[in-house]
C-alpha cells in the first residue's frame, strides 16, 4: 500500500490508551495470519447439529489431564443471569473455575463452536500430526497470555498462542448496535474518535487515509493533490463504521451485538473473519476493540478468579511464569 504525504492538517491530538495495551487481540497478537491447517468449516456445518459427527471419528484417547479435573469440585452458586433459556460452560483452571453465561442469540456460530470444541462433538485438526480429532480441545491447554488490566487469553492447542482448530469462521457483529454508525472519525476539532487507538500521524495513515486511497483507487501524488479536497471531505464526514470496513471488517443486522466489558468473553482473531479457537476473557471494558470482536458470553460466577488469573507474574511476552491450566470447559444445569 503506497501512503503519500498528506497535503492537509488535521490538527488533533493523539491519544495514548498505554504502552501495555495492544489496539487489537489476535491469535498469539502476531502481525501474521495463522496459515490454516485444515479446510475452512461452513457456518452451515458449525450450524448442524453436533452429534452425528461423533459417529464418522473414533476418539482417541484423552488427556492425562482430565483425571485431575474430574477430581476437582465443581463450584455451586446462586446467581442471575439474562436468559434462562443461554446455555452455561464451567470453564475450571489451576486457579479457580468460573461459570459464563453464553450468548447464542448473539453469536450463534461462535456459541456452536466454543461448545463443539469444548466437549469433543465438533472435529478438529490436531497441530502436532496435521490428522483430524475429535476430543474436548481445551482440556489441559494453557493460558498462554495475561495483561493485567486487559485480558487473559487462551484455547491455543499449541500453547503456543500459534494454534488454531485448522479453520476458520466469520465475525458475527452488529455495528448499528454499538453505535458505531454514529461516531465520527474525526470531531470538529480534529481529535480522532478513541475507539480508534490513534496515537500517531503514523496510525492515522496506516488506518485511516490508506485504505481510503486504496477505496477511491488513489495510485499517484497527482491523482491525490487533484482529489484533495474530496479527500478531506471523506475523513470528516467518515464514521468509525465505515473506516473498519475500510479495513475489511463484515457487519450483520441479523444479531444484537454487544460492548466488550469487564467479564465478557470474546473470540481472538487475527482480523476480519479469522475466528477459530482462541478466545479472551476483559479483565477491564475494553471500548477500543468493539467492532473487531465477536462477543459471545459473559462471567457470571468467578471474578475474583478471574483478577487471581490476571494478576499472576508474566514474562515480557505476557506468558505466565507458571502455567495457568484449563483443566476443562464444559457445559452445566445450574
Amino acid at each position: 500500500m503506497r501512503i503519500f504525504s498528506v497535503l492537509f492538517s488535521l490538527c488533533f491530538s493523539f491519544l495514548c490508551l498505554g504502552a501495555e495495551i495492544d489496539a487489537e487481540i489476535g491469535d498469539g497478537f502476531s502481525d501474521e495470519f495463522v496459515e490454516e491447517l485444515g479446510e475452512e468449516f461452513s457456518d452451515d456445518n458449525l450450524l448442524q447439529g453436533l452429534g452425528d459427527l461423533n459417529s464418522t471419528l473414533a476418539v482417541p484417547e484423552q488427556l492425562s489431564v482430565e483425571e485431575t479435573a474430574a477430581e476437582t469440585p465443581t463450584i455451586s452458586f446462586n446467581f442471575s443471569r439474562e436468559d434462562f433459556d443461554n446455555p452455561l460452560v464451567e470453564i475450571r483452571t489451576t486457579l479457580g473455575a468460573m461459570i459464563i453465561e453464553l450468548f447464542p442469540d448473539e453469536a450463534p456460530i461462535a456459541v456452536v463452536n466454543f461448545i463443539g470444541l469444548a466437549e469433543g462433538t465438533l472435529p478438529w485438526i490436531e497441530p502436532e500430526t496435521g490428522l483430524e480429532v475429535m476430543r474436548p480441545m481445551y482440556d489441559g491447554t494453557v493460558l498462554h497470555r495475561v495483561m493485567e488490566g486487559f485480558m487473559i487469553q487462551g484455547g491455543s492447542p499449541t500453547g503456543l498462542g500459534d494454534g488454531t482448530p485448522g479453520f476458520q469462521f466469520k465475525d458475527e457483529i452488529n455495528a448499528r448496535s454499538l453505535g458505531l454508525d454514529k461516531m465520527p472519525v474525526i470531531d470538529a476539532q480534529g481529535i480522532p474518535h478513541p475507539l480508534l487507538a490513534i496515537r500517531s500521524q503514523q496510525d492515522f495513515q496506516q488506518k485511516i487515509l490508506g485504505p481510503l486511497y486504496d477505496e477511491m483507487n488513489i495510485t499517484s501524488q497527482e491523482q491525490l493533490d487533484t482529489r484533495i479536497d474530496e479527500i478531506n471531505q471523506r475523513v470528516r464526514t467518515m464514521t468509525v463504521k465505515e473506516s473498519y470496513e475500510q479495513l475489511g471488517y463484515q457487519y450483520t443486522e441479523t444479531v444484537i451485538s454487544r460492548m466488550p466489558v469487564r467479564g465478557v468473553l470474546a473470540m481472538a482473531n487475527s482480523g476480519p473473519n479469522t475466528n477459530g479457537s482462541q478466545f479472551f476473557i476483559n479483565l477491564v471494558d475494553t471500548d477500543w476493540l468493539a467492532g473487531k470482536h465477536t462477543v459471545f458470553g459473559k462471567v457470571r460466577v468467578g471474578l475474583d478468579v478471574l483478577d487471581a488469573i490476571g494478576k499472576v507474574a508474566v514474562d515480557s511476552q505476557n506468558r505466565p511464569l507458571d502455567n495457568v491450566e484449563i483443566l476443562s470447559i464444559r457445559q452445566v444445569d445450574l
